[in-house]
């Protein structure tokens, strides 16, 4: 294959990539997300009931009962069920949540992982596989500031 046209296949996979996202909970083979980042979908027939084989990998949120919201958690595989009112199942369908695609910076130390979100600016970033001080000390101050401003916004 000549080097010319292997950007033009990756990007041509990339868009066809983005576009199948749209009808995976049709019936097709799998969920591709992000960890952090959240995709709607569009369902046939009204759900009732909503399972998740792993929460720590994929939270799923019903809008309303036609409208799936998939956020990627931890990146990794889980399944999605959802049940009508009769118990029977209208999606079975594989999640794969995978790692941020842009934006991260990954800096190794020794054996040891920091992760960075850059854009354009440099921040700690608690991922998964982290040194664990520098994960536990992001995620609390992670915490802490969410917290703050639950409480700036009047929140409980």
């Amino acid at each position: 294959m000549p080097r010319l046209m292997m950007p033009v296949l990756a990007t041509f996979a990339a868009t066809l990539m983005t576009l199948t996202w749209g009808n995976a909970l049709a019936g097709d083979s799998s969920v591709d997300v992000f960890v952090d980042r959240a995709k709607v979908f569009k369902i046939q027939q009204p759900a009732d009931t909503v399972i998740v084989g792993n929460p720590v990998i994929a939270d799923v949120t019903m809008h309303d009962r036609y409208t799936v919201v998939v956020t990627g958690k931890t990146a990794g595989s889980t399944n999605l069920i959802i049940l009508d009112k009769d118990s029977k199942p209208i999606i079975d369908e594989l999640i794969n949540v995978g790692p941020s695609p842009t934006d991260l910076v990954t800096v190794m130390r020794g054996t040891n992982r920091y992760t960075y979100a850059c854009s354009p600016y440099c921040d700690a970033s608690a991922q998964v596989g982290d040194e664990k001080d520098a994960f536990e000390i992001t995620s609390k101050q992670i915490t802490t500031r969410n917290e703050m401003a639950i409480q700036a916004a009047g929140g409980n």
